[in-house]
């Protein structure tokens, strides 16, 4: 009786249980887009050839830099402050700013600013959210 009553968190990995959702859906979304598209993709040769060229690099291959820089700092942050969130808190704000800045076309000082406000009040709510709502760990 007493196992069913009590609780026990692993705070080793349960920060893990969103990214790994989220990984599954992304997966499942990606390989219903190829699915869709088979023929379309299969049908053209130079099919990622011409995605390729037309697409726009810069902002690509930065958002796909910041991620990777986002998650390989999170958890190494989070471990200077344990089981506090601290590590998405202080990763979150930068990176919602940066993403935000990289995708702006006009960059002058209203949106600028609106993007800096967005990204301090943004990961801030949902950092309390779960952690004080939801009673979440996170990194």
């Amino acid at each position: 009786m007493g196992d069913l009553t009590r609780v026990t968190i692993d705070f080793e990995s349960s920060h893990l249980l969103f990214p790994t959702i989220i990984a599954c859906v992304l997966a499942v979304l990606g390989l219903s887009i190829v699915v869709r598209e088979r023929r379309s993709i299969l049908a053209s040769g130079n099919h990622w050839a011409r995605i390729f060229s037309n697409m726009d690099k810069v902002r690509f291959f930065g958002t796909i830099a910041l991620t990777l820089v986002y998650f390989s700092l999170m958890v190494p942050v989070g471990d200077m402050w344990p089981n506090t969130g601290m590590g998405f808190l202080l990763c979150s704000i930068p990176f919602v700013f940066l993403t935000g800045a990289l995708f702006l076309h006009d960059r002058g000082l209203r949106p600028v600013a609106t993007i800096a406000v967005v990204a301090l009040v943004v990961p801030t709510l949902v950092w309390w959210l779960f952690t004080d709502v939801f009673f979440l760990t996170l990194p």
